[in-house]
């Protein structure tokens, strides 16, 4: 819905629009792999449809979670230009420079999951009678390849980018602070911390153990075989698939245009008599607020 919203409706105008099109683009793909990641679990962890399947949808899983994150990163940066430097980031905030943006960190995304499709991830358990997916991989693998390749993803596309965020939506709301005068500029004001609130819950809820997790886990292959954190990386890794539930509620306090789509989805009533009603609504304030300074100066 938000795709076909962004597409017909709200039109890809923006640099705001073609950030949280192309997040919307990468949860739909993450969705399309899902069901095999059910099915998988549903029985008993046991991958009955080929190790070329396992690589693709092992490199979907990822692919897809730093893919949201640099995107994540990405809006909260062009919010912070256009809030901070109202003026000048005019000229900065393009859709073609978007445009670049999200081409530049699809391929990132993809290039950085090849590995990923390119060594074997299924490993057959005699003793259980199961063919496992990435969950059980070789122990001279995880000690070398594996360790570097996973604390380097983690570092590089989550830790970061988690403080560039945090970065820009503490600036942002010490920006809105210090001008929030009169019921816009607070209205703002309240988007941006509700905003600030479900970005960084999508990073340290969603994303953060995950990480973490993975981080821990490589760790401790340094000292010799250990699985004492497998249940809780396969918990973290079903935690993390939260993230597509609340990304179209960023989108809600984005865009003010989606906001209005959905209030006219919801309501079922024209997105321009929602328009009109708030428009008239505003100059009525802006009248009563004039009218009680005329009185107070007479």
């Amino acid at each position: 819905m938000a795709i076909l919203m962004f597409l017909l409706k709200i039109k890809v105008k923006t640099s705001a629009v073609v950030y949280m099109l192309n997040l919307a683009i990468a949860d739909v793909l993450f969705v399309a792999v899902l069901p095999f990641n059910i099915v998988y679990r549903f029985s008993r962890n046991n991958w009955q449809i080929g190790e070329g399947m396992c690589r693709i949808v092992t490199a979907a899983f990822y692919c897809n979670m730093y893919c949201s994150i640099l995107l994540m990163t990405s809006i909260s940066v062009d919010r912070y230009i256009a809030v901070v430097f109202p003026i000048r980031s005019r000229s900065w905030r393009t859709k073609k420079r978007a445009w670049l943006v999200c081409v530049f960190i699809w391929l990132i995304a993809i290039a950085s999951t090849v590995p990923l499709l390119l060594t074997k991830q299924t490993n057959n358990i005699v003793s259980l009678d199961i063919t496992t997916c990435h969950d059980v991989l070789e122990l001279k693998d995880q000690q070398t390849f594996y360790m570097y390749y996973f604390t380097t993803f983690s570092s590089m596309f989550f830790f970061f980018p988690l403080f560039i965020t945090i970065f820009c939506y503490v600036k942002i709301i010490q920006t809105l602070t210090k001008s929030s005068k009169g019921i816009e500029k607070q209205s703002k004001k309240t988007r941006a911390i509700l905003l600030t609130i479900i970005v960084l819950s999508v990073f340290i809820i969603c994303f953060g153990p995950t990480n973490i997790i993975f981080l821990m886990h490589y760790l401790h292959f340094h000292n010799g075989y250990s699985d004492s954190l497998y249940f809780a990386y396969i918990l973290c890794a079903c935690i993390s698939s939260i993230s597509s539930c609340l990304d179209p509620v960023m989108y809600y306090y984005v865009s003010s245009t989606y906001r209005k789509y959905v209030y006219s989805l919801l309501c079922f009533k024209s997105p321009y008599s929602l328009e009109t009603r708030q428009s008239s609504r505003t100059n009525s304030s802006i009248l009563s607020r004039r009218s009680i300074k005329s009185i107070n100066f007479r």
